[in-house]
Formats: structure tokens, sequence, C-alpha cells
């Protein structure tokens, strides 16, 4: 019985640690500084590709393609870090629309 409750106490213990040192990353990071480069009814599929590299997700909005690129650094302790773009294309392949969004304004774009 004492080797269960030594294991048991073990595995709590280890459990705190992973804890507090847990993180957990998602996506794939990518350069916001094309951000500002990017043009409604201008900037093309290879544009953005270029610029970004091929997209972290594609789905479709209202019957447009849209590329997302994203990365969410999630943390136990401090401050969750996250950046995505969202980009919906025309029919042509050139943007129609596109949203950037941090939860780390002072990097800019």
């Amino acid at each position: 019985m004492r080797g269960k409750t030594g294991r048991g106490i073990l595995l709590i213990v280890l459990g705190a640690v992973l804890l507090c040192w847990g993180c957990a990353t998602v996506g794939k990071d990518f350069s916001s500084t094309g951000v500002s480069k990017i043009e409604i009814g201008e900037t093309t599929k290879q544009d953005i590709r270029q610029w970004f590299g091929p997209p972290w997700r594609v789905g479709v909005e209202d019957a447009h393609e849209t590329w997302t690129y994203g990365l969410y650094h999630y943390r136990v302790f401090g401050e969750t870090e996250t950046k995505d773009l969202v980009i919906r294309f025309d029919e042509n392949g050139r943007v129609m629309s596109y949203t950037y969004n941090t939860t780390n304004p002072e990097k800019g774009i």
C-alpha cells in the first residue's frame, strides 16, 4: 500500500510542475510586416503566398476562398500571445477583404 501512495504523490507533484510550466502553441508563425502591403482588389494569391508563405488553414466564407495565418501561444501563467490574419479572395484570386488581429499591438504590423 505504501508504494501506491508514494507513486500517487509523485504523479501529483509532477502534474503540478508541468502545470506551472505549461504552455501550448498552435498554428504557424508568420511575419506581420506584409499586412501593410495588402491592397483590396490588387493583391493576388501569389503575392500573399510570397509574403506570408503557405496558409495555415484554408476555408470558404460566403462562397469565397479564405486563407488563415495564425499563431496562438497559450500559457497557464502569464499572458497569452496571439496573432491571426484572415484573407478573403474574390473569384479572380484577388484580395476581397482581410482581417488582422493581435494581442500584442506594441509589436505593430
